[in-house]
């Protein structure tokens, strides 16, 4: 595996849509927003209109959407590496059975163990998917969540040959975080980066207490094709894409997957960042608040 040095930095990009925070109005001498008239009365909010009531109804619709098809994308990519393992189980077992010395039976045997033991790995992460099934933000160790969603993703990046770093400080703090919120996250970007680095690149995660020991902050980064500076700022935009369509395993080109992590990083109280180089890589960094 290749040390995450080789890789180089990409230049950092201005993106105006991936924190989500708002500037705050300018402040007079006297303490009051300078667009806000001073002696404005304070009121309740305005009752919403039929059409807003009927645009968050389709915006909550459009979440649970979200949420089923990443379940089924995790569904979709634990059952294509529990049928990897199968193969490896069977293929061992007609080797053993085929040859009676015991040579090849203890070879067999070890191989069968291990193909085992990753089964075990892979329903352990099914299972703490379905444990969690609260959305309510809670201490979550982000360590376990990157291990267990590398274990799902195994299989596709030894495919494509994509050499896997991971760098997770031994004291990090946990996050305040729903676990398969952020799950959904991390598949989703590390999908992302591998089809943008194709074949036989490097892909590096981190995670890290922040500078200010006020939040957890976690970094994808690749060694992909890169993001055009004119495209940044919009790959956050629902229904915005830079594919064609989903690649050869069905996988990406709705311009759905970014959106949805931002929403989600956004109603954490946390932050998504990007910064990208065409011909040198991508980098995705999020800040979420420490437990």
């Amino acid at each position: 595996m290749n040390a995450p040095n080789a890789m180089p930095t990409p230049a950092a990009t201005a993106n105006p849509s991936t924190n989500g925070n708002n500037d705050s109005p300018a402040t007079l001498a006297g303490g009051a927003p300078s667009n806000v008239p001073s002696a404005a009365p304070l009121s309740s909010a305005a009752p919403l209109s039929d059409e807003q009531q009927y645009i968050q109804h389709l915006k909550a619709h459009l979440r649970q959407s979200q949420s089923m098809a990443a379940l089924g994308e995790l569904t979709s990519t634990a059952t294509h590496e529990f049928n990897n393992v199968l193969m490896t189980i069977i293929n061992y077992a007609r080797l053993g059975i085929r040859n009676r010395d015991d040579e090849s039976r203890d070879k067999a045997l070890g191989k069968i163990l291990d193909a085992a033991e990753r089964a075990s790995k892979i329903t352990g992460t099914i299972l703490a998917q379905a444990r969690n099934r609260s959305e309510s933000f809670e201490p979550t160790d982000l360590g376990a969540i990157i291990l267990d969603t590398l274990v799902l993703l195994e299989r596709e990046m030894h495919k494509y040959r994509v050499s896997v770093t991971t760098e997770i400080q031994p004291d990090v703090a946990k996050a305040i975080a729903s676990g398969n919120q952020i799950q959904r996250v991390l598949l989703n970007l590390l999908i992302n980066a591998r089809q943008a680095i194709g074949e036989g690149g490097e892909l590096l995660i981190r995670l890290a207490n922040s500078d200010d020991q006020q939040s957890v902050e976690l970094v994808v980064r690749d060694s992909g094709a890169g993001i055009p500076a004119a495209t940044l700022p919009q790959i956050f935009d629902p229904f915005f894409s830079t594919k064609n369509g989903p690649d050869e395993s069905g996988k990406g080109g709705t311009g759905l997957g970014l959106a949805a992590c931002k929403e989600i990083i956004d109603a954490h109280r946390g932050k998504i960042r990007v910064e990208s180089t065409v011909g040198v890589g991508t980098a995705f960094t999020i800040r979420l608040p420490r437990a």
